[in-house]
């Protein structure tokens, strides 16, 4: 193995977001699992936004809202330990509001867990809420938890690819495979409506277009192999017509799908994709997001 061959990504600890609801049970447990193959701690943070609504109610009201997410936390992480009992478990009650709680608590090199639905501290959390503006915002990994719970494992993580310039989330991607002892499946979606219009009118352009798509998505799982060569890695180029829609089929046969999030425009605001958007809506698997300054930041540690 040479210089020139990427080091290993870092996974790193593991914060999810606690509000009572089933949802984020279902994902303190999920996030419990994944701090546990990682072998690293599970941060449980409730949100109480108590900063805020300090303005409106009287300090019994606040010392009882703190009262009651202490003992949310208290009994999610029972629960948790009941079920990971060597995993190390930590509590903490933001007085923040949700996204920017979650934020906080992920500092640098975190990785954000949240359910897809949830209520109380996290006050209505349906992805367009919380879910999505943590998603957004993030400069660290975001995982949405969804699917069904009790749905056997596959045994896979699929990685969903636009070109070369993905190769830095991919090892991300890569490493998580890697941790749960599963395959990796590197899919990129060629799109024939993107093209049309295009100065690609002819149908030998078009051939030439889909043969370099199939050719860097070779490339980049050659370039994942030789940084984890005992990793199963298979890549294929899908063709269609909707690409939200053959990688919402594509979550049906997997444990986790992972994607990086696209630039934003002009470098400013919040913003996720359309592919991105459609997923963490109908996704049949927990969902990864994981932002460009992430990956940077990653690639000069």
């Amino acid at each position: 193995m040479t210089s020139d061959i990427p080091a290993r990504p870092e996974l790193g600890n593991v914060i999810v977001g606690v509000d009572g609801s089933p949802s984020a049970r279902t994902a303190a447990l999920w996030a419990a699992a994944e701090a546990d193959r990682r072998g690293r701690p599970l941060h449980l943070v409730h949100a109480a936004d108590t900063d805020r609504r300090a303005i409106l109610a009287n300090a019994e009201t606040i010392q009882a809202v703190r009262e009651v997410a202490r003992e949310l936390l208290s009994a999610t992480a029972g629960a948790v330990r009941e079920r990971f009992p060597g995993l190390v478990v930590t509590k903490e009650l933001s007085r923040q509001e949700p996204v920017a709680g979650l934020l906080a608590a992920a500092g640098r090199r975190g990785t954000i867990v949240v359910g897809s639905r949830g209520h109380g501290g996290f006050a209505a959390l349906m992805l367009g809420s919380v879910g999505l503006g943590v998603a957004a915002r993030a400069k660290v990994p975001v995982i949405i938890v969804r699917g069904d719970s009790d749905r056997p494992e596959t045994g896979s993580v699929t990685a969903a690819v636009h070109g070369a310039s993905d190769l830095g989330w991919l090892l991300v991607a890569a490493a998580e495979a890697d941790a749960r002892k599963a395959s990796l499946r590197v899919v990129s979606v060629w799109n024939l409506l993107t093209h049309v219009g295009d100065v690609a009118t002819m149908l030998d352009d078009l051939d030439e277009i889909a043969r370099q798509r199939v050719h860097e998505v070779k490339a980049l799982a050659d370039h994942v192999r030789e940084v984890y060569p005992d990793l199963i890695i298979g890549h294929h180029v899908e063709t269609g017509t909707s690409t939200p829609g053959i990688l919402v089929e594509a979550s049906a046969h997997t444990d986790l799908l992972v994607m990086g999030s696209e630039h934003r425009a002009l470098g400013v605001g919040p913003s996720l994709g359309r592919v991105a958007h459609t997923l963490l809506h109908h996704s049949h698997c927990p969902v990864e997001i994981i932002p460009p300054a992430f990956v940077a930041r990653d690639a000069e540690t």
